[in-house]
């Protein structure tokens, strides 16, 4: 047993660092476009641009695409509520897919579906993962794993 656990870690930090990896790649382009809804077009001029695309609900939908993409982001590059974050992320690309996307074909060169059909489904794979053990989320697991083997 004791070889076995000395074979494992190597596979378990390589896991870990590539789960860093994707988590920061995948959370900076979140930011990217959260930030851009809230900053560089703006709430309006983004809710304007739902409204033209026909997304349901453009000013809501506005807020929550900037929202979760930014926060998500950020919450996916720390590694912290990593499940929550994949999820809403992965729903919000869902959004996008449906309404914006998917009649343009798969090309993103033609305005198709296929970067918002990666970035969903590596969101969702993070949120089913989890972050691994250099994140918020393994920090706050240990620590509370830690309490309470010391009040029980």
């Amino acid at each position: 047993m004791s070889a076995l656990r000395t074979l494992t870690r190597p596979v378990q930090a390589t896991r870990d660092i590539v789960l860093l990896i994707a988590r920061v790649g995948l959370g900076i382009v979140f930011i990217a476009h959260g930030w851009q809804k809230f900053s560089t077009n703006g709430l309006d001029k983004t809710a304007a641009a739902f409204d033209q695309m026909g997304v349901p609900a453009p000013t809501l939908s506005a807020y929550y695409a900037a929202g979760v993409e930014l926060i998500g982001g950020v919450a996916l590059v720390f590694g912290a509520l990593t499940t929550v974050a994949g999820v809403l992320l992965a729903l919000d690309m869902a959004g996008a897919f449906l309404f914006v996307h998917l009649s343009k074909g798969v090309f993103v060169a033609n305005g198709g579906w296929e970067f918002v059909v990666v970035l969903g489904l590596f969101a969702l794979t993070l949120a089913s993962v989890g972050a691994g053990r250099l994140s918020v989320d393994a920090a706050l697991n240990r620590s509370t794993a830690g309490r309470a083997r010391v009040s029980a």
